[in-house]
This record gives C-alpha cells, structure tokens and sequence, in this order.
C-alpha cells in the first residue's frame, strides 16, 4: 500500500533552516502530484508547497514563497522541503502528501481535498 515517510523535523532558532525529506513507497509516483502541508496547534492544515505535473508545475503558499523550496527525486520516489528563514508561526506538524487525481490547474492542490494520501508528520518548532 502507498505509504509516506517523514523525517527531518526538529527544533531550531529563528532564522535558521531545517530540510524535510518524505521516502514514498507502494506506487510509481512519476506523473502524480506530492506535496506538503503543516498544521498549528488549534489551526487547520494548510497548503504549503506542491510540484505537479501540470507543466511541471510548482507552487508556494504565500506565507512561504522565497523562503521554502519543495524539490523531488522521482528515480528514488522522494520529496524533499528546504526550510530558510524560519520563523516562529513556521512551527507546526509537517505532512507529506500525494494525489492521484488530475487537476486542470496547480491551484486545485492548494485544497486538503485534492490530496489522497498523507504521512504521519514531523514536528518542526521554531524558537525566537
């Protein structure tokens, strides 16, 4: 079955730089969005950064474009997240996540809905 690792997450001083790895397994990834999203505590999950194959499309969330740098290795099935800047409200439980489902635009994976299956997250504390 499909399955998705996270590692990398930590605690680390404003302005710092942390780099999260997800290790997929169970599935041919090639030509399927991944991504990732975080959670706060007492917030909603929310969009972080994806790379789908909509002209191989890549998008940030605001709150983190220039600062946060999604890349994947699709020979080994891995998606990384290189973290810079790193600031307090950056804190949360990171979820690597991917879908099988098409989409005519790369904003339709901005939505939690959009995305089938998830890791089981890694805590990244921002201290300041």
């Amino acid at each position: 079955q499909v399955q998705l690792v996270e590692s990398g997450g930590g605690l680390v001083q404003a302005g710092g730089s942390l780099r999260l790895s997800c290790a997929a397994s169970g599935h041919n990834f090639n030509g399927y969005a991944m991504g990732w999203f975080r959670q706060a505590p007492g917030k909603e999950r929310e969009f972080v950064a994806a790379h789908s194959w909509i002209g191989s499309s890549i998008s940030y969330a605001d709150s983190v474009k220039n600062r946060f740098t999604i890349s994947r290795d699709s020979a080994n099935n891995t998606l990384a997240l290189q973290m810079n800047s790193l600031k307090p409200e950056d804190t949360a439980v990171y979820y690597c996540a991917t879908s099988f489902k098409y989409y005519p635009a790369s904003d339709y994976y901005t939505h939690e809905s959009s995305w089938d299956y998830w890791g089981q997250g890694t805590q990244v504390t921002v201290a300041s």
